[in-house]
């Protein structure tokens, strides 16, 4: 019979080896730790971005802009008009107190350029709001009316009164700069207002 006898070679006394497990198990757990982190950091910023509102268009900013100016109109009447108040002889009294800031040279009767497109030489002939500004501000106004609690039924911006002044404002710039009008089709979209209709409107 043999006998087989097993040698225990030396080696590292295991007290020795706990450091460097226990460093790894600290690695380990650190790694895991900051990962989660990363994982809860961007997961809350997809919620917030989730929940951002979306960004107005520029029809919608417009139309925001000109309610804000109306309702700032209104407040600096003596007395101060309440928009519950409201009718359309402050509307045309608005619209015609915004011709200040046109920028359409409209000749008089008397000048010598009236009914030229193309005048040959500059006039002190006023300058005023183009219909087609005045136009898409007040479908602007119109709606903003509505969607600010108030009903179509009495809605100052879209009375006859309104439109017979549109009507007259669009016909005597025609005439008054040689430019007939000429009804376009409607554009799909309305964040491309025509004319001065995108400008932005400030009261002094």
């Amino acid at each position: 019979m043999f006998l087989l006898s097993l040698t225990l070679l030396p080696g590292p006394p295991i007290s020795t080896c706990l450091p460097s497990l226990t460093t790894n198990i600290h690695i380990h757990l650190n790694d895991m730790s900051s990962e989660r982190g990363k994982d809860i950091t961007e997961g809350s910023s997809l919620i917030a971005d989730h929940h951002q509102p979306p960004t107005p268009s520029r029809y919608e900013s417009q139309k925001r802009r000109d309610w804000n100016t109306f309702g700032q109109y209104l407040k600096n009447q003596q007395p101060p008009v309440p928009l519950s108040q409201c009718n359309s002889n402050h509307v045309l009294d608005f619209l015609r107190y915004l011709d200040q800031f046109g920028k359409t040279k409209v000749h008089l009767q008397s000048c010598m350029f009236y009914g030229q497109p193309e005048p040959p030489a500059p006039c002190t002939c006023p300058l005023r709001q183009a219909w087609g500004s005045l136009d898409a501000l007040i479908g602007r106004l119109r709606a903003a009316y509505e969607e600010n609690g108030g009903s179509p039924e009495s809605n100052p911006f879209a009375t006859g009164a309104i439109r017979v002044y549109l009507r007259e404002v669009r016909e005597s710039q025609a005439k008054a700069r040689g430019i007939p009008y000429k009804k376009q089709k409607k554009k799909p979209s309305q964040d491309k207002p025509s004319d001065e209709s995108s400008s932005t409107l400030f009261l002094s």
